[in-house]
Parts: structure tokens; C-alpha cells; sequence
């Protein structure tokens, strides 16, 4: 993938690209508007090129969109899931019970990430429709989440192991930051605004008493 002008980038990651299909050409005018009002006029002759570039990444993010990227999405077949790993190159998988709290939290982080990392699938499995993977990988505590990279796996997150410095919560950019570690995003993306996005709800989530995270 090629570099991104970082004027390109910034715009990129404070809005979420291919996000509402109906409304990308009022979109893409309002980003192109927003980028040569920022544009120093003492690089004009570079506003082309950005221009094209935006154009590019704009029209890219829109056509992984089509193909599920951008989104977070639960698969409810094991084979589906595993067709998914091998195909794409960066892949984020949460296996997880839907009923279990920690679990939820990943949820919610896991879908914040995958508006801003288009580039990357982002998919969640209830372990009860995978016996096979959840043998195979020797998964035993929930939420687990494995970050794939060419179909092998690059990194394991047990429960909220090693991401950030609270043991029962972190934050979206805490999480990308690990992932990032784990050569499965491009870039990190994610602002004060994305981490507020959806406090209120995870606040509420905490009031509620932990599930036990065990699970066989």
C-alpha cells in the first residue's frame, strides 16, 4: 500500500470513509473543501496530487466496504470464519459469548476500530458455532481475540491482557495500539473523539457485575 500524504491521512482518520454509502460524493467534496483550506499555499502545486490521492483512498475504502470491510460483523458458521482468516491478508477475530460482559466491551472497541481501519476484517464468533477452532487454538478464557496476519496467527489476546493499564477496561486507542504492534492495521487512526464515542454505554457495562471469564 502506498504512503499517504499525511495532510491526506489526517482528513482520512478523523472521518470514516465509506461509512454512508448514499452520501459519498457530498462526503468527498466536503473532505477535498477541507483539505485545500488547510493546504498551505506555499505547497499549491501539491494540491493535485492530494487531491487525487483523497479521490483514491476515498474510492478504495468504498469498494472494501462492499466487501464487509469497515464493519464489524459476527459470523455464525465456523467454516465461513476460517474461509475468512486464509483470504485476507489483515484479519482481527473475537471469540467470544455474546452474554458475557468483557466480552460486550471488546464488542463495542472492536467496532469503533473497524469504521477507522477499513483495511483490516474485523470479525466476532460466538465459541458455541466453533467447537473446531475453539480445540484447534486452544481457546479457554473469554474474550479471546486473535489477530491474523496472511491466515497465521500474530498475536492472542486473553481476556483484557496487555492492553492499556486498567485491568477491567481500555480504551479503542489502547487496543489499536496493540493490534498496530501486531502488523495487522496500516497506521494508528484514532483520536480523543473516537475514545468518547461510546463511554456512556461501557460506563454502564462496569456498573454491572462481572461474568466469571472462564469458559469450557
Amino acid at each position: 500500500m502506498p504512503d499517504i500524504d499525511p495532510h491526506v491521512a489526517r482528513l482520512l482518520d478523523a472521518s470514516h470513509p465509506g461509512k454512508n454509502a448514499g452520501a459519498d460524493s457530498d462526503d468527498e467534496d466536503a473532505l477535498i473543501a477541507e483539505l485545500e483550506e488547510d493546504d498551505d499555499p506555499a505547497f499549491a502545486a501539491m494540491r493535485e496530487r492530494r487531491r487525487q490521492q483523497l479521490h483514491a483512498e476515498l474510492n478504495r475504502a468504498k469498494e472494501m466496504k462492499a466487501g464487509a470491510h469497515g464493519v464489524y460483523s459476527i459470523i455464525t458458521d465456523e467454516k465461513e470464519l476460517m474461509d475468512i482468516t486464509t483470504s485476507t491478508k489483515w484479519c482481527v477475530v473475537h471469540f467470544m459469548k455474546p452474554d458475557f460482559n468483557r466480552c460486550r466491551i471488546m464488542d463495542e472497541k472492536l467496532r469503533v476500530l473497524a469504521e477507522k481501519h477499513f483495511d483490516t476484517r474485523f470479525v466476532g464468533i460466538d465459541v458455541e458455532n466453533a467447537p473446531f477452532l475453539v480445540v484447534k487454538l486452544q481457546i479457554k478464557v473469554l474474550p479471546c481475540v486473535i489477530a491474523f496476519l496472511d491466515g497465521v496467527g500474530a498475536d492472542r489476546i486473553i481476556g483484557f491482557e496487555g492492553i492499556g493499564y486498567k485491568p477491567d477496561n481500555f480504551t479503542a486507542s489502547e487496543l489499536e495500539a496493540r493490534l498496530l504492534q501486531a502488523g495487522v492495521l496500516t497506521r494508528a487512526k484514532m483520536n480523543e473523539e473516537d475514545d468518547r464515542r461510546r463511554a456512556k454505554s461501557e460506563a454502564k457495562d462496569r456498573e454491572e457485575e462481572w461474568d466469571e471469564d472462564e469458559w469450557d
